[in-house]
């Protein structure tokens, strides 16, 4: 069965997003700092069709977590934040998954990217984004409330941190809504970078 994994960049604080994050600021206003490390690298500049870029420990990194995906799964909030920047070919690849309340038609773009809209739980969502994938992974796209809801359920194997040198200060943080429930976590990789801290964990569940 495929791994279910997650990457998300946060601040050192904790927090994912800045307040007012919506269509405009997709990670709220002043919350583009948290990808800073990601934009310049050969491998992000790939997955959007261009040229160029930078190599080394941030760019490998970011590229292991786009390889062996067989599909995703992210939030409402997500799909609508990035629907518009991310045009008619989505950096993907891949069908994606969309737990949300608002019932709609699968969107097919190019690339090799859908979106499918699953009205029935992240555990629908989740089964059949397993059932696409196969023997590949799925990856966690976000946000920070699907990220917790599968860590409740034990459905997450491998979440991938990126802390970003930065104190937000406020805001969404990855972790806020958690149930109480303790959870143990290995620490399988530490990769540091002047642009970001890469912590990989395996969840004991």
């Amino acid at each position: 069965m495929s791994m279910v994994k997650a990457d998300i960049s946060m601040s050192l604080d904790g927090f994912i997003a800045r307040p007012n994050d919506g269509v405009e600021h997709p990670l709220g206003e002043g919350g583009e700092r948290l990808n800073q490390w990601v934009y310049g690298l050969k491998s992000f500049r790939e997955q959007h069709g261009e040229s160029g870029g930078s190599t080394g420990p941030d760019d490998q990194v970011l590229r292991e977590s786009f390889e062996g995906v067989g599909a995703y799964v992210m939030g409402h909030g997500m799909f609508i934040c990035g629907e518009g920047p991310w045009g008619d070919e989505p950096p993907f690849h891949a069908p994606v998954f969309v737990v949300t309340h608002h019932p709609r038609e699968q969107l097919v773009k190019a690339g090799g990217t859908s979106f499918t809209f699953v009205t029935d739980a992240i555990e629908s969502a989740l089964a059949q984004a397993q059932k696409v994938a196969g023997e590949q992974d799925v990856r966690v796209a976000g946000g920070a409330n699907i990220i917790q809801q599968l860590i409740s359920a034990g459905q997450l194997y491998e979440p991938q941190i990126h802390v970003a040198p930065v104190l937000l200060g406020t805001g969404r943080k990855l972790f806020d809504d958690r149930d109480s429930k303790q959870i143990e976590l290995e620490v399988t990789r530490v990769i540091e970078s002047p642009g970001a801290t890469h912590l990989k964990y395996r969840i004991g569940v």
